[in-house]
């Protein structure tokens, strides 16, 4: 069965990290969120979806929120990425997904898809077994060499 190196799952970690920090940056002020709302609302009707409901300030808040700390956990994420913060971005992506996967249930707007289905994957990845340094190591050694 594959498993990543721990450099590899390193990567992986970052790669998810800048991700993270390109969706979620316009989530992290009033005024980006705006922008982003309304562009979001365009995208779910294009999809066939109806309307976005308008946020009020207090929904604009827990909106805000989520945003500043993932753009924190996303930092901290490319800064020192590690096997350790990778599981536990999978279980934070697992359950944004499943949070995601009831709104849509819930709403039909096909707009979350677009987050869902991505969520979803990352947390599949930073799931994924990890060979033990050891492992990682006997591999390399029964690789042939680059002269």
């Amino acid at each position: 069965m594959f498993s990543f190196s721990p450099s590899q799952f390193r990567r992986v970690v970052r790669a998810s990290a800048a991700y993270d920090l390109v969706v979620t940056a316009p989530f992290a002020t009033p005024w980006t969120f705006a922008v982003a709302f309304s562009q979001l609302g365009a995208v779910n009707q294009a999809l066939g979806g109806q309307p976005l409901a308008a946020f009020e300030p207090l929904h604009l808040l827990f909106a805000l929120l989520m945003g500043s700390v993932v753009m924190v956990w996303s930092v901290l994420r490319l800064r020192a990425p590690t096997v350790q913060l990778g599981r536990y971005d999978a279980a934070a992506r697992a359950l944004f997904s499943t949070w995601m996967a009831w709104t849509w249930a819930q709403t039909g707007a096909p707009v979350l898809l677009l987050f869902l289905l991505p969520e979803a994957a990352w947390a599949v990845v930073q799931a994924w077994r990890v060979a033990a340094p050891a492992e990682d190591a006997g591999l390399r050694a029964a690789l042939p060499t680059r002269p």
